[in-house]
C-alpha cells in the first residue's frame, strides 16, 4: 500500500514538474521575410517544439509572397493587430523571432508599441542598418536597375509604395523595453548587403563597412543600442556558410544562435 502511494505521489510530482516546464516557455511569434509565408517556417517551428516542448509558436499569416512588397507601415499596423491578442494572453511576455524584412517589421512594431511585453527580439539575417545596391530581390521587383540608379526608383511616390524602399530606424523608449536583442547574420548570406547590416553595420561614403559600435546612431545611442550593450542585453551571433534562404532551416544556426533565447 505504501509503495503504491509513493509511486502515485512520484507520478503526480513528475506531472507537476512537466507542467511547470511546459508553462515556462514563452510564446514565440515568427514574422516571415519578403516573398515568404508560414509554409517556409515549418522547419523552424519544428525545431522550437522539439527542443522546447509545449511552446506556443505562431507564424503570422499575413502579407505572404508578393503581398510582402506592400508598404511597410501598412504591414506594421496589421502585424500589430495580429500579434496583440497573443501578447495580451502571455502573462510573462512573448519572444519575437523575425527573418529578413520581417526583422524591420518587428523592429518598427516594438518601437511604436508603448508598454509592450516583447521579451526577446531575435533578428535573423535582417537588414537592420539598411540595404545597399541591387540585390537579387531588388532585381525581381525592378529589373535592370543598378545600384547607382536605385535611389531614382525608390525615392519617389511610386517607389515608396514598395516595402524594400522603406527600410528605416526606430524609436528609443519602447525599443528599450525588450530584455534581449539578438542579431544573427553572416558573410555568406548573399542577399543582405552589406551582410554586416544584420549586426547594424553599414557602408560609409567610400563603401567601406563601418561596424555597429562605430556608427553615429550607436555612439549617440539614438534608439538604444548602446544602452542595451551596456546592460549586457545585446548579443551578436555570426555564422559562416549560410545562404540567406537557409537561415531558418539550419539546425546549427538554431542551436548556436536562437535556442537559448526562447525560454
Amino acid at each position: 500500500m505504501r509503495t503504491t502511494t509513493a509511486i502515485l505521489l512520484l507520478l503526480i510530482l513528475l506531472m507537476v514538474l512537466l507542467r511547470a516546464c511546459v508553462d515556462g516557455y514563452r510564446p514565440v511569434i515568427i514574422v516571415h521575410g519578403i516573398f515568404d509565408g508560414p509554409k517556409q517556417f515549418q522547419t523552424l517551428a519544428l525545431f522550437i517544439n522539439e527542443t522546447h516542448p509545449g511552446t506556443e509558436v505562431t507564424v503570422v499569416d499575413l502579407y505572404k509572397h508578393m503581398s510582402s512588397l506592400k508598404p511597410l507601415w501598412k504591414q506594421v499596423q496589421n502585424f500589430h493587430r495580429a500579434i496583440e491578442p497573443i501578447m495580451e494572453k502571455a502573462r510573462d511576455g512573448v519572444h519575437l523571432l523575425c527573418f529578413s524584412q520581417g526583422g524591420l517589421i518587428c523592429r518598427a512594431l516594438l518601437s511604436t508599441t508603448p508598454n509592450h511585453n516583447i521579451h526577446n527580439f531575435i533578428a535573423l539575417s535582417s537588414p537592420l542598418a539598411g540595404q545597399y545596391g541591387d540585390t537579387d530581390y531588388l532585381q525581381q521587383v525592378f529589373p535592370g536597375c543598378v545600384k547607382d540608379m536605385i535611389f531614382l526608383v525608390c525615392y519617389n511616390r511610386v517607389g515608396q509604395r514598395v516595402s524594400i524602399c522603406q527600410y528605416w530606424n526606430a524609436w528609443r523608449e519602447n525599443f528599450l523595453h525588450i530584455k534581449k536583442l539578438v542579431l544573427i547574420g553572416g558573410p555568406d548570406d548573399g542577399v543582405i548587403t552589406p551582410w554586416q547590416s544584420s549586426h547594424f553595420g553599414f557602408y560609409n561614403s567610400k563603401e567601406r563597412v563601418v561596424e555597429m559600435r562605430n556608427q553615429e546612431f550607436y555612439r549617440n545611442d539614438t534608439f538604444g543600442l548602446k544602452t542595451l550593450s551596456a546592460r549586457g542585453d545585446l548579443s551578436l551571433c555570426l555564422c559562416s556558410g549560410v545562404k540567406h534562404m537557409h537561415w531558418h532551416s539550419n539546425f546549427t544556426v538554431f542551436t548556436n544562435c536562437i535556442e537559448k533565447w526562447l525560454t
